[in-house]
């Protein structure tokens, strides 16, 4: 009986190929040369084990360039339970107290820090203190100052910093990217990027400003501003904000529920986003250009994403998007390789300016402008 393999190369339909493949097959190409990789790989401990952590544990164990084998947790019975699933050794595992000791592990090359907002910062330097590479949610930072003193100690410290901009790596996303320097949309007039949920239980640390530092704007809006940024190939000059607030209990004082900002770019391309807690069914981005348009909707989420763009539907192949991500993280990191869209510590204080920006304009009223 011929395998899958067998019958797509008799096909010759390599796209297909690339669609219908595993990831780690698709993101290696292997599967096209029949050849194992053998080359470094990155061992990641995953610092805080709640559910973004888990998802970016499940999907590494497709990864073929980076491995799990470590944990830091406040939570001992989360240890536990990850050691059990993940088979990792009891010499791999610390709390947030005694982390500091992964200084002398030569069995863990980097951190993968999944943790609320407001505890990055100083999480960050112990790493980079320690000796590891750190790779860091988004958005790294509570502001731009801390962002610089984040990719100072890096650099002090000779390791990499890394943000986990996982929509920098998706296919679709890259097509769009490809296709606006290539001037198939001609001169860009307008993004548009709406970014939000409802956000759920009252008492969770996303709604607390001193573990988050704000509200949407400090989760899902940085979607729209990183979004904004790498669809228009730009960076604002300007921006201008509005805030709602409908439930002042659930959304306390710093604690932002929706808010609208716009940017204005050299080019003169203007940009219209939305970040709010209290709306589902908000995760589309829209570019539009001279010649023609590109629309993601989902644009953001977990997966698939799916979109079109005046030539008809995107048809690229649908990623688990964290094991691209840490994929291509180890090449950054061993291999010096550079991605299509940065994805380093400047990048993301880039994303803190315009954050900082954006709650000053809600707070003035006023235009604020951007030097990124």
């Amino acid at each position: 009986m011929n395998t899958r393999r067998n019958f797509l190369q008799n096909l010759g339909l390599s796209t297909l190929m690339l669609q219908l493949t595993p990831l780690n097959s698709w993101a290696e190409s292997n599967i096209l040369t029949n050849e194992r990789y053998d080359g470094p790989v990155l061992r990641v401990a995953i610092m805080g084990l709640g559910s973004y952590g888990s998802r970016v544990a499940d999907a590494m164990q497709a990864c073929t360039r980076a491995k799990l084998v470590g944990v830091i947790s406040g939570t001992p019975s989360k240890i536990k339970d990850w050691q059990s699933k993940y088979n990792i050794p009891e010499k791999n595992c610390y709390n947030y107290q005694n982390f500091d000791q992964i200084r002398n592990n030569p069995n863990i090359d980097a951190v993968y820090v999944i943790t609320p907002n407001a505890l990055h910062h100083n999480q960050v330097l112990r790493v980079a203190k320690a000796g590891k590479h750190v790779i860091c949610e988004k958005p790294m930072a509570l502001n731009a100052k801390e962002g610089h003193e984040m990719v100072d100690a890096c650099k002090k410290a000779k390791v990499k910093l890394l943000v986990g901009y996982r929509m920098h790596f998706e296919p679709r996303t890259l097509e769009i990217i490809r296709m606006r320097n290539a001037g198939e949309f001609g001169r860009i007039l307008f993004f548009q990027g709406l970014c939000g949920f409802r956000a759920g239980d009252p008492a969770q640390w996303r709604l607390n400003k001193q573990l988050a530092g704000g509200g949407s704007m400090m989760d899902i809006g940085i979607y729209a501003i990183n979004g904004a940024r790498y669809m228009v190939g730009e960076e604002p000059v300007w921006v201008t904000a509005q805030e709602t607030k409908t439930d002042p209990i659930k959304f306390k004082e710093g604690v932002d529920e929706t808010i609208q900002f716009q940017f204005g770019f050299p080019s003169g391309a203007t940009a219209s986003c939305l970040s709010t807690y209290n709306m589902n069914n908000l995760d589309k981005f829209f570019l539009n250009g001279e010649k023609g348009f590109a629309e993601l909707q989902p644009s953001t989420g977990y997966g698939p994403i799916q979109g079109k763009t005046h030539k008809g539907a995107l048809n690229q192949p649908i990623t688990v998007h964290q094991t691209v991500q840490m994929e291509e993280m180890a090449q950054i990191i061993f291999e010096n390789k550079k991605p299509i869209v940065p994805i380093d510590g400047e990048e993301a204080v880039k994303d803190l300016k315009i954050i900082d920006a954006i709650y000053l304009a809600v707070k003035t009223g006023n235009k604020v402008g951007l030097k990124l």
